[in-house]
């Protein structure tokens, strides 16, 4: 259960930035900044990245269609812990020009400017299982199967799951919403 409140206070402790990217940038840069951290492991040092957007009413041959546009063209918002290798990594993305300050030297948003910008707040879900627990699947392809914890992700609401198929332990990725407690 330490690890638990570990993470939750690294989450806590995390500031948003904001990161300067060439106009229509932003979607290539977010997903790029993904990729990185999810195969350097750096998912406890860079948290979330966020391009706002609002949907608006667009009105075309006497239609009415639903569209989206981002509020803040060319910038990408990333709640993250600063280090040499991140900002070095966020610096580095192709399209990205560097973050908002003084000479680019990241200066974290205030809680009332992330309000104001409207990003949503990840909350740190409750959960009622650990390693090694077992459970079962509730929802999807792997339904009604028993399985064995292996991993936890908090950030992202997903937990690793041996299950035995065919007469063999495999792994798969659910949701926490997909599984319950034996």
């Amino acid at each position: 259960m330490a690890e638990n409140n570990e993470t939750k206070k690294n989450i806590e402790d995390a500031r948003w930035y904001v990161v300067h990217t060439y106009s229509s940038y932003e979607n290539k840069v977010s997903a790029n900044l993904e990729k990185m951290v999810e195969n350097r492991g750096m998912s406890d040092v860079i948290l979330e990245i966020a391009v706002p957007t609002e949907e608006y009413i667009d009105k075309k041959n006497g239609k009415e269609v639903v569209k989206e546009r981002k509020l803040f063209p060319g910038y990408v918002l990333v709640k993250m812990h600063i280090t040499d290798e991140s900002w070095y990594l966020i610096r580095n993305i192709r399209g990205v020009t560097g973050f908002v300050g003084p000479d680019s030297k990241p200066v974290p948003l205030s809680e009332s400017e992330v309000r104001a910008l409207g990003v949503q707040e990840k909350s740190v879900p409750q959960i009622d299982f650990k390693l090694g627990d077992v459970i079962k699947v509730i929802s999807g392809p792997f339904e009604s199967f028993m399985g064995t914890v292996e991993n936890i992700n908090l950030e992202k609401g997903k937990v690793k799951v041996f299950v035995s198929m065919f007469g063999r332990e495999t792994l798969v990725e659910l949701d926490f919403n997909q599984i319950e407690m034996m």
